[in-house]
């Protein structure tokens, strides 16, 4: 376990509100086609297919923000691949790409040369081809949105969280949504619901089969699974913030209660940590060594080592006409403010409420960090010019709305992907040299995806787990509960291992099982079939294959990717 496990982090108070302290007042009933809890990315996209395809669509969203990680998590810098740009994802996520660089074009003074790149990075971030502002995904993906809320084809309940569920044997008949607002309670009911929480929250309300955390290498024969099972270890979470930089000026933030714990913190992991969390060194992912990082927020280049000013910056002044922007505006998601003290995965609301309050007190921890003591170039210590952002971010203490998540309640699921699918170390040993040199090919494929195998510190004290994958393909079977008949998984609660999560977790690839869900909806609706059915007969299978293609949506990787 970390350090922050054993040693306790200053008291937290926490209010009557985050307690729960209320009474229920009205309950009505509202019936639609499609459920669909959570409004991410992968909730997004399950909607606008259904919506495209003729259904009835409820969406509700914890937040007041719809977008997920791209939009209310505060990671508008979306973590991708190298081929995004040609292939790789759907075509309704790069109409999204292009959008947001569309909005830019039409509403910013852009630069001549800005304006005229068709491969436009607001931000010139270098950890992604597009990092851009919150908002603008989030104005793309509302006015998406627009014209069915119009028409009332879709009911989208802001601020609305799931506190119940009615079920008949294998069957969801009802859902109940708690406004946070109110407290009242609305009965949602509908053929088919699908889980696009951040967290997997329908499948214990449901009593759907699920695992959480680590599985053990017995189980899965994964090359990089623990030797034991640890379900209460799961991936840090992260309280993303934005932060510009203004020389000369002083926006010196209060010092957050937590402050000392966080700056004299020294990871307990395996393998070790680097040294102090809040520093500018971490542990290579791939090589668990120690490596120094960089931190110039006048966006100065720090040598070899990575700025990290620059690493998630989603405005780059320079792209705009000169004195549009003060600044530079940069988002913060780095290793040092991963949280991983405690497991927020199936503990009491108190405990959940106690982590995410010391994820946020940690983010605040490393921002006042950089503003007081962290090492400038010129021998110096701290930044007092930096700014929070929560302009940007929606918040009055700009962190982002909710905390970023990287792992989730997983289904027991009619397919589980594991590590010899797609890692690439675990492929070889499996199918051989040769056919190791590509991801396994499914039968029931509904998308593609590619990104390294990532893993976060986690709750159990673990370092990072980071290692080669292949470029895979999303199966049907991993959206699946292997009983329940109409609750279809869209997000990172699909059938994956602790393992293999690391690499379907990311941007685009949540959006394809967010579209494939919806589009599983409606084609089950219209052919009056159940998603269990279409995949358990292969001409059904194959008819709704070439529904998703003519939507969109590729269900494998072109020759030049895999070699064939």
């Amino acid at each position: 376990m970390s350090s922050g496990a054993m040693i306790a982090a200053p008291a937290i108070v926490l209010s009557a509100e985050t307690k729960g302290i209320h009474k229920n007042k009205t309950v009505k009933e509202i019936s639609a086609d499609v459920v669909i809890a959570g409004g991410g990315m992968g909730g997004c996209a399950a909607a606008i297919t259904a919506l495209r395809n003729r259904l009835r669509v409820v969406m509700t969203e914890e937040t007041d923000w719809i977008g997920g990680q791209l939009t209310q998590q505060g990671l508008s810098c979306p973590d991708e691949h190298q081929w995004i740009e040609s292939f790789g994802a759907t075509q309704l996520y790069r109409d999204l790409r292009t959008a947001i660089r569309e909005y830019y074009a039409r509403y910013y003074p852009l630069t001549d040369t800005a304006k005229s790149n068709p491969h436009l990075n607001p931000g010139s971030g270098a950890v992604s081809r597009l990092c851009h502002e919150p908002r603008i995904a989030l104005a793309v993906l509302n006015n998406l949105l627009a014209p069915y809320l119009a028409s009332g084809k879709l009911t989208l309940l802001l601020q609305h969280k799931m506190a119940g569920a009615d079920v008949n044997g294998d069957r969801v008949t009802a859902l109940q949504s708690r406004s946070l607002q109110t407290n009242d309670q609305i009965t949602l009911t509908a053929p088919y619901f699908v889980d696009a929480t951040e967290l997997g929250d329908l499948l214990p309300l449901t009593k759907t089969e699920y695992v959480t955390g680590a599985e053990s290498r017995q189980a899965t024969r994964e090359l990089h699974a623990s030797e034991k099972e640890a379900p209460g270890n799961n991936q840090a979470f992260t309280y993303c913030f934005a932060m510009d930089y203004l020389p000369g000026e002083n926006h010196l933030i209060d010092k957050p209660t937590q402050y000392s714990y966080w700056r004299d913190l020294i990871p307990e992991m395996t393998p070790p940590w680097s040294g102090k969390l809040l520093s500018l060194s971490y542990s290579n992912p791939s090589t668990l060594q120690p490596k120094a990082l960089g931190f110039d927020p006048t966006g100065k280049p720090t040598g070899q080592m990575l700025n990290l000013w620059n690493y998630r910056r989603i405005i780059d002044r320079n792209n705009f006409k000169p004195g549009f922007f003060s600044g530079d505006i940069t988002i913060v998601n780095w290793p040092q403010n991963d949280y991983f003290n405690r497991n927020i995965i199936d503990v009491t609301p108190r405990e959940f409420a106690l982590a995410l309050e010391e994820g946020r007190q940690l983010s605040l921890s490393l921002f006042y960090w950089l503003q007081t003591e962290a090492p400038r170039p010129d021998g110096g210590v701290g930044w007092p010019g930096l700014r929070l952002r929560g302009d940007v971010t929606g918040t009055t203490d700009g962190l982002a709305k909710y905390p970023y998540i990287r792992e989730s309640r997983r289904i027991k699921s009619a397919f589980t992907i594991l590590e010899e699918h797609v890692g690439k170390e675990n492929r070889i040993l499996v199918a051989g040299e040769k056919a190791g040199s590509k991801a396994a090919d499914f039968f029931d494929s509904i998308g593609i995806g590619y990104y390294h195998i990532d893993l976060h510190p986690d709750t159990g004290g673990n370092n990072y787990i980071d290692f080669a994958s292949l470029p895979f393909q999303i199966p049907l079977g991993a959206l699946l509960p292997q009983r329940m008949q109409n609750l279809i998984a869209a997000n990172k609660n699909i059938g994956t291992t602790h393992i293999t999560n690391g690499c379907y977790r990311l941007h685009p690839v949540e959006w394809n099982i967010g579209e494939s869900a919806g589009l599983l909806a409606a084609y089950a609706i219209a052919n009056k079939l159940t998603p269990h059915g279409i995949r358990e007969n292969r001409k059904t299978l194959q008819d709704f294959q070439q529904f998703i293609q003519r939507q969109g949506i590729a269900i494998q990787w072109p020759k030049e990717v895999t070699g064939e």
